[in-house]
């Protein structure tokens, strides 16, 4: 075995997460000399013509992967999701404003922590901002696990106006999963939905012209840590521009000025490359687009991962005496399966014996406990078969 071969891992983290081998294996070689510069991937300028070709190249991956319009556009942009929460915000406020001339609060559907944090970041820079809706509050124990059907929340955004509306697809730590965008937002034209797909962009086909911006952080699905993929309307852009010509109404409104590295439009016009871009960083998001498009894109992997999740929910659905599957069915992670056990004291001698057969990353996030098992698109139908094989095993081992 050389240096650059490993035994494929059973790797469950929820982030930064497995990534395939030949994708790292590629990576590695192109860190040391890319196209044969005598120079690595992350030492070339960022706006040189092999950073520019990267750039260009990851687009147009991605636009084919996901099926994106024109009148979309797509850019990459430093930080993770926690950056992008402050960006988004202050963004499409400022774009609300080109728009209309005036201000409108956004909107946040709660559902799990990221969304709450997100809501969060937002009130912290003084913007305006309503809570459509908290799921803790349609939920019996007052726990995030289940989405309200639209007719308990729906009438609550009627006649309303919104600068956005805003949710997470897919909540990592409580593992709840959107199976749809609400229709209620997708009816009304003047909303633009701003949606985070972190932890689930390229799993699943989406219809990319109901959103106003997709925000992706790379390190749970498609990448390494440190960047973000971003798809917005091109309207939302021209909106902004707008509301920046004329300052003194943005300061009228009191709506705060976007720090000159994370405003959209001069991103965009500079190719994603403003400021230094972490090209190696990008370089492996693209490798992970290639490698998407070579095995048949978004619509196979969809299916891979459709059988993945049954695999593993039907495992632990099946000893509902041991295991406790918090989350409601109607709207159960396909990326991130979360459960508990029933009996106390086994929840070190789990791990224990998973990390013995190599199942590894399963601990579950430290404000819930218990356990996760993220099943990405790097990970195998067979690593989901043996842990699911596992966990059947473990307990009928100490059920009694």
């Amino acid at each position: 075995m050389s240096q650059l071969d490993r035994e494929e891992p059973n790797y469950f983290g929820a982030g930064p997460a497995q990534l395939p081998t030949n994708v790292l294996q590629k990576a590695a070689l192109d860190l040391i000399n890319y196209n044969d510069l005598g120079l690595g991937i992350g030492e070339i300028s960022h706006r040189s013509k092999d950073a520019t070709e990267v750039i260009n190249n990851s687009k147009e991956h991605l636009r084919k992967l996901l099926a994106v319009p024109e009148t979309h556009e797509v850019f990459f942009m430093q930080g993770g999701g926690t950056t992008g929460f402050s960006s988004l915000a202050t963004n499409l406020m400022t774009a609300y404003v080109g728009a209309t001339g005036t201000t409108a609060p956004g909107g946040y559907l709660v559902t799990g922590s990221w969304s709450e944090k997100a809501e969060q970041e937002a009130a912290r820079l003084r913007l305006s901002t309503e809570i459509i809706f908290d799921s803790r509050k349609f939920d019996a124990n007052g726990k995030y696990g289940s989405i309200p059907d639209e007719s308990q929340w729906c009438e609550n955004i009627k006649g309303k106006k919104y600068s956005y509306v805003y949710l997470c697809e897919n909540e990592t730590v409580h593992g709840v999963e959107w199976p749809t965008l609400p229709k209620c937002l997708e009816d009304r034209d003047d909303i633009e939905i701003v949606a985070d797909l972190s932890s689930d962009i390229l799993s699943r086909k989406v219809d990319i012209s109901k959103y106003g911006v997709i925000m992706a952080g790379a390190q749970k699905n498609i990448g390494l840590a440190g960047l973000t993929l971003y798809i917005i309307k091109k309207s939302i852009l021209e909106n902004i521009s707008n509301a920046e010509a004329n300052d003194a109404l943005l300061a009228q409104l009191n709506v705060p000025v976007t720090p000159i590295a994370f405003d959209y439009p001069i991103v965009v016009k500079n190719n994603s490359a403003y400021n230094t871009i972490p090209i190696f960083t990008l370089h492996i998001m693209d490798l992970v687009f290639q490698n998407l498009l070579k095995h048949g894109g978004v619509e196979q992997q969809e299916k891979e991962n459709d059988e993945k999740a049954k695999i593993l929910y039907t495992a632990l659905d099946a000893c509902p005496d041991f295991y406790n599957m918090p989350v409601d069915p109607k709207c159960r992670s396909k990326m991130n399966v979360v459960f508990t056990l029933k009996k106390e004291g086994l929840d070190d001698l789990f791990l224990k014996e998973a990390a013995a057969l190599k199942l590894t990353g399963l601990k579950g996030h430290r404000s819930v406990g218990g356990f996760r098992a993220s099943i990405y698109n790097a990970v195998s139908v067979q690593s989901v078969d043996k842990l699911a094989k596992f966990a059947t095993k473990f307990a009928k081992e100490h059920s009694n």
